[in-house]
């Protein structure tokens, strides 16, 4: 993994790694909790997490401005209207689309690991061979207002309900289903159909094991740190990623099992 700047509190290798994975820590971006802490007061005060999803809302909706992009003039209110939910909802539909350059753009520039995959390509790290996520990270970027900083406060948000709904609970067993498992790279094999394979710096999971093979003809198990879990559908009281238990999950090394028909 190159060397970057990041705003992680862990270098990229540390956190890709599959040593990471074994023993979790706490991931931290800048100083984003600190800078929004009126936002985890006032949560810290809900008891229900339908309306904690309702406070965080609201809050992103003033902080960034995404209430008010009929008043600005035209070429200010596309970026204004396309917010956080805009991005997940285009993930869900397709993880190769602009929206999804944008949140691999986001896990590169804060947690140091640039992705493998974008297209239906692996990426080779040249400038030739990155040039289609290149193109669809910049025209994702130039659509919205302030969106890696959005996905900054959605992330803590993620591990704050986390933490209060999982408490002690360190990782979670979930299921990825692929189509081209040949296209992986595979760190090492072990025995009983066992690997760590080089996940894409963020990729989709399921908490619903049999939901995983209607995603692929391969379908691995995987031990997921809860500390890398970016998003996971039912933690905003709206429809993004609902009905498929669908986990976004940050990549790396992992260690994996794969399933039988």
């Amino acid at each position: 993994m190159h060397n970057v700047f990041t705003l992680c509190n862990h270098s990229p290798w540390v956190v890709g790694s599959r040593e990471f994975n074994d023993d979790p820590r706490p991931i931290t971006i800048g100083i984003v909790r600190e800078d929004n802490r009126h936002l985890f007061e006032k949560l810290d005060a809900e008891d229900s997490p339908l309306r904690r999803g309702e406070i965080f809302n609201d809050y992103m909706s003033v902080k960034f401005q995404l209430h008010d992009w009929p008043s600005h003039a035209a070429a200010a209110r596309s970026s204004l209207k396309n917010s956080y939910a805009r991005f997940l909802r285009g993930w869900s539909v397709d993880s190769n689309s602009i929206e999804g350059a944008v949140l691999k753009s986001w896990v590169e520039s804060r947690i140091g690991l640039p992705p493998t995959f974008h297209r239906g390509k692996v990426l080779d790290g040249s400038e030739e061979g990155n040039m289609p996520y290149e193109i669809d990270r910049v025209r994702g970027s130039a659509r919205t207002n302030a969106i890696l900083s959005q996905l900054d406060v959605l992330y803590e948000f993620c591990q704050y309900e986390l933490a209060r709904r999982l408490p002690g609970i360190r990782c979670l067993t979930l299921w990825r289903g692929t189509c081209d498992a040949a296209d992986y790279r595979i760190i090492e094999r072990g025995e009983r159909r066992s690997a760590c394979i080089l996940m894409n710096n963020i990729s989709s999971f399921t908490s619903d094991r049999e939901c995983a093979w209607e995603f692929g003809s391969t379908v691995w198990e995987a031990s997921v740190p809860v500390v890398k879990i970016f998003f996971y559908s039912g933690l905003l009281p709206d429809s993004i990623l609902k009905g498929e238990d669908e986990y976004l999950v940050i990549g790396g090394e992992y260690r994996v099992k794969e399933l039988l028909c």
